[in-house]
């Protein structure tokens, strides 16, 4: 790993977990930590309810839009952390794998997504906490 580690976030539609986690991630691995994003079948726009929970944290994802996963993605980071999409990533020797087994938030509501949110939130802190010791758990 390098100074300055690269996570990328997979989910299939790149639509509410992972724009959730990226945007966790971003908030408190500040720019001690590269953060990407992606899907096997990305949506043509981020879920307005995972942007709703986020918001209700003080943090704005309404900007960031669906990618495509790609080979060069996963080659370029350090930790592939997937959620729900099976084989779509492609594996690299070397690289840390994490599949994290979470609710779609596709098709809920914020009542049903907040808890999501919150999982997610615990992950991220804890991820954090093991990429960025000097930091400590945010």
């Amino acid at each position: 790993m390098t100074d300055k580690p690269t996570v990328l976030f997979v989910c299939v539609h790149n639509a509410g977990r992972s724009q959730m986690a990226a945007g966790y991630l971003r908030a408190l691995g500040g720019d001690d930590v590269e953060v990407l994003s992606a899907g096997s079948a990305p949506k043509d726009t981020i879920n307005p309810v995972a942007v709703e929970a986020m918001a209700e944290e003080g943090i704005d994802i309404s900007a960031h839009t669906p990618k495509i996963l790609t080979v060069d993605a996963v080659r370029e980071s350090d930790v592939v952390i997937t959620m729900g999409c099976g084989d779509a990533c492609p594996i690299f020797p070397g690289k840390r794998y994490e599949d994290w087994e979470l609710d779609d938030p596709a098709g809920q509501g914020i009542d049903a997504v907040r808890p999501i949110r919150d999982e997610i939130r615990a992950r991220i802190a804890a991820l954090v906490a093991d990429l960025l010791p000097e930091r400590g758990a945010a």
